[in-house]
């Protein structure tokens, strides 16, 4: 079993894993998950610590964990952060960059996708519930068959 931290619950059913992060993730934490929940392992095309986040049928990605300048994503703050883009459903982004700890997606279309810090500020769940729904808007599309 590994080693689970104080902030996390590991919790056990039909032989999967799955953690529930109580308090936000770090970019290990969310790897470790997206590895457990879907067997998916972060790419690194930049040879840099920036992780691309791809579905295994159609390689299209559904999240992006880097680190970032903090003026960047809109903070005078000096130093970086470690965050991660997801794709979202543009009827949530408006209100999401509402929040701490949401912004306008870095580097990706901004009416589809969000960029979230992680730093604590956001819930651990709330982010896999963020990720699990960027993971459905970019799988691929399942044809229908037609019937004459």
């Amino acid at each position: 079993m590994r080693n689970v931290e104080p902030h996390s619950l590991l919790i056990k059913a039909e032989g999967a894993a799955l953690f529930l992060w109580r308090e936000g993730m770090k970019k290990a934490e969310v790897f470790a998950w997206v590895k457990e929940m879907y067997g998916i392992e972060p790419d690194y095309p930049w040879a840099d610590g920036n992780g691309v986040l791809r579905h295994p049928e159609n390689n299209k990605w559904f999240a992006l964990v880097m680190e970032v300048r903090k003026d960047k994503i809109g903070l005078s703050e000096d130093g970086t952060a470690d965050v991660i883009n997801v794709k979202c459903d543009p009827v949530l982004v408006g209100s999401l960059r509402e929040r701490a700890g949401f912004y306008p997606a870095y580097h990706m279309n901004k009416d589809k996708w969000i960029t979230i810090r992680l730093d604590g500020g956001v819930d651990g769940e709330e982010i896999q519930r963020l990720i699990q729904l960027s993971y459905e808007l970019t799988a691929p599309v399942k044809k229908k068959k037609r019937t004459l």
